[in-house]
């Protein structure tokens, strides 16, 4: 698998701003303070850190070391004692049966070569809950309706799934999940909006750099999905987008509960 987004600054900017409240909420009213949880894919930490505030252990893991470092220098500026950090691939993760209470996955099933197997590993390693949030790309809307911003959709729909992935996970996952085995399945969905002038900036800016400097720029430009002009002229149009005072864009997730 590679890993379409990749983690330039203005990646990592992105997911540092997500946190148990505004990215797994859905999961809180399931945990209890005794708990032992299973972050797969932490990040840069951020959610990670924050669910250690709720149960009694966290492991951190990520499939490659320098990315776990991104949530251990999280973990640290906090000053948490009760996180441990694993490199494991969710495919054949290395961990006994039922090792842990919670298992839990944020935008982790989209990028990965086989969903419902993940899916039968985090069952096979959690003693009570498996949760599961993702994005749907072809869900995202926004105003106003530009061309460029049309073109972007495109673009990465076309690089994720080259690299693998399914953009479009968060209307899946119920679907993946029953494949997977589980006796209860809780499906929700949530969504992220940015309508202001300061999340506009944030959010059009970073997407802006993100397509002319992140792992997706090289990878569509290596694979002539694009070239240098097409990924100049939307990044342009997330710049305008950013600018607009009507500009609107709302991410829809859809999530998961599951248990045996």
């Amino acid at each position: 698998m590679t890993y379409t987004h990749g983690h330039h600054e203005s990646v990592l900017r992105s997911h540092r701003w997500r946190t148990a409240a505004n990215s797994a909420a859905y999961l809180l009213p399931h945990l209890s303070p005794e708990h032992t949880l299973l972050d797969i894919g932490s990040g840069p930490g951020t959610i990670t850190a924050d669910l250690a505030g709720h149960v009694a252990r966290v492991t951190a893991s990520e499939v490659k070391p320098e990315a776990l470092d991104l949530a251990r220098a999280e973990v640290e500026r906090r000053g948490l004692t009760n996180v441990d950090f694993a490199v494991a691939d969710v495919h054949a993760l290395d961990f006994a049966d039922d090792s842990f209470d919670v298992v839990h996955a944020h935008q982790v099933l989209q990028h990965v070569a086989d969903p419902v197997g993940a899916l039968r590993e985090m069952r096979r390693v959690s003693r009570g809950v498996v949760a599961a949030r993702d994005s749907d790309y072809a869900a995202f809307a926004w105003y106003p309706l530009l061309p460029e911003l049309d073109e972007w959709l495109a673009l990465y729909q076309k690089v994720a799934r080259s690299n693998g992935g399914e953009p479009d996970a968060g209307r899946r996952l119920l679907s993946w999940a029953r494949e997977a085995g589980f006796g209860s399945v809780e499906p929700s969905a949530s969504v992220w909006c940015y309508a202001d002038e300061g999340d506009r900036a944030w959010w059009g800016g970073m997407w802006a750099e993100r397509v002319l400097s992140s792992d997706m720029a090289a990878q569509a430009l290596a694979t002539g999905a694009a070239t240098e002009a097409d990924l100049r002229r939307i990044s342009a149009g997330w710049a305008a987008w950013a600018q607009e005072p009507d500009g609107w864009l709302a991410i829809l997730h859809g999530e998961v509960i599951c248990r045996d």
